[in-house]
């Protein structure tokens, strides 16, 4: 194995120093890869996993189990590691993650496995918000954003990918393999977080656990992604549900903040979120996180009906779109280093993002697949201006004392606001359906299953009453990432905070 790595505390030039790079960046970005992952890498198994367990009716839960888990131990990880250490709580997550990887592999219902998806994603959760939290104990702050680059592109390709390698590895080797493959990548994991320099964790005085704080964020959270998650289907018959889900975690939510006002070492501390600065980050990290995530959930499905793609060809698509969001990420963070500057960069970024995705929205029943990807190839490309400069601005502006919680508010914001912009394109979407023509949604279930053909079974002028239901549907729910991307751009240029 190799030696532990003492890092330098001055500022060094990653491009100089290769092996520390090695040490450093491998050994936040495989926990990254395989918590990011995990969150969509099952959604291309459900089909199986519903014929070899049953309970059709149960088996998303997988999905929304991990979520919310995940959603609710970023912060927490956060705040444990500011105070135990974090290369101690990296550990920790890694073992929680593993056991929950192998009870999901191992499990006999479709109830089990949920539950074992809590506890893989109490594990999950930690990994990323750790992940980003390192990076900031061990570099300098000028040096940031060079790695937050790197690894804002190992998410974003870990979740775009996730979907096509949960396919391939369930076609060939069945679905509990997808979890079963987490068993040595956790101890290849642990051997690379073995080499991080280990720091003691930094305790006021009198630092209790806030408990009451941890259970009425959780009261305030797991309300929230359920009722976002009941609204992505579009059930009418589930408002009355939502709307009491929504009412009881704004009741957690004012019993939250009374807690964190008055606790000696709150969960949430208040004050990071009084700073212009690291409130109108976490904000910017909801939007991109909406943003993206909803085109990369909806655009598979807007291919399969309007050009009748495979999901082999989905992936093939997705596949230039990852790596622009990594190229526009990867080229931030360098200039971030260079030149010191942060919020300018997403600032007009973000104008070149909003611009592609609304022009996509309005013309995309026009294009061609080489015009769809070469558009959205451009929005992906200002997309990653965002995440590294997130980071960078958010640990900068806490310090080293709170360097956990902020790094842990960020991974919460982007979680929340992907949760949020799929569930808000997905109403968008099948309201517009609904609201277009009666038979719409039958037909458009049909297309899903069939592809386009399915079309043809129509008569010329109904056909091309559904072509004009589905467009002006699609056009609805993309433009909803064209309203992210422009709520970003304000919240961008009135950061306060434009160096580091």
């Amino acid at each position: 194995m190799d030696r532990q790595v003492t890092l330098p505390s001055g500022a060094f030039d990653p491009a100089k120093t290769p092996a520390l790079f090695r040490a450093v960046f491998p050994s936040v970005m495989l926990p990254m890869f395989m918590a990011v992952g995990d969150q969509t890498i099952v959604s291309s198994a459900l089909p199986a996993i519903a014929a070899s367990l049953g309970e059709v009716e149960r088996v998303s839960w997988a999905v929304v189990a991990y979520l919310v888990s995940a959603t609710i131990a970023a912060p927490l990880y956060g705040y444990l590691g500011d105070g135990f250490g974090r290369r101690r709580l990296m550990f920790f997550a890694l073992g929680v993650f593993m056991t929950g990887s192998l009870l999901s592999a191992s499990a006999p219902s479709a109830l089990f496995l949920a539950m074992a998806r809590v506890l893989q994603g109490l594990g999950g959760g930690g990994l990323m918000s750790l992940s980003q939290a390192l990076i900031g104990e061990v570099v300098p702050p000028r040096q940031r954003g060079h790695y937050q680059a790197y690894l804002a592109t190992v998410a974003t390709a870990s979740a775009a990918l996730g979907p096509v390698l949960g396919g391939v590895v369930t076609e060939h080797f069945g679905w509990r393999a997808i979890f079963f493959v987490n068993g040595p990548l956790g101890f290849l994991a642990f051997a690379l977080v073995f080499r991080l320099p280990s720091k003691p964790g930094v305790k006021t005085e009198g630092w209790t656990f806030d408990a009451p704080g941890l259970l009425w964020f959780v009261a305030f959270v797991v309300p929230v992604l359920v009722a976002l998650e009941r609204a992505r289907h579009f059930d009418p018959g589930a408002l009355e549900m939502i709307g009491g889900l929504l009412t009881v975690s704004a009741i957690a939510l004012f019993l939250l903040l009374r807690q964190e006002k008055r606790a000696v070492a709150p969960l949430l501390p208040l004050a990071l979120f009084r700073q212009p600065a690291i409130w109108r980050a976490n904000g910017l990290a909801f939007c991109n996180g909406a943003a993206l995530t909803a085109l990369i959930a909806f655009l598979p499905l807007y291919l399969r009906v309007t050009h009748g793609t495979s999901p082999s060809q989905v992936g093939m698509i997705l596949l230039p779109i990852t790596i622009a969001i990594g190229v526009g990420s990867i080229i931030t963070g360098r200039l971030v280093t260079r030149t010191g500057m942060t919020m300018p960069f997403p600032s007009f970024g973000l104008i070149g993002a909003s611009a592609a995705m609304l022009f996509f929205a309005f013309a995309s029943s026009r294009m061609s697949i080489a015009q769809i990807l070469g558009t959205l190839s451009v929005g992906a490309f200002f997309m990653g201006t965002v995440m590294s400069v997130v980071q960078v601005t958010v640990q900068s502006a806490a310090g080293r004392r709170a360097l956990g919680a902020a790094a842990g508010s960020v991974q919460f914001s982007r979680t929340v606001g992907a949760a949020f912009g799929v569930a808000l394109l997905n109403t968008a979407l099948f309201a517009s359906l609904a609201l277009g023509d009666d038979e719409a949604l039958g037909v458009f279930a049909r297309v899903v299953d069939l592809g386009p053909d399915a079309l043809a079974t129509l008569e010329p002028a109904r056909r091309l009453a559904m072509e004009s239901v589905f467009s002006a549907a699609f056009r609805a729910a993309f433009m909803f990432i064209g309203v992210f991307t422009s709520i970003g751009i304000v919240l961008a240029f009135t950061n306060p905070s434009r160096r580091v």
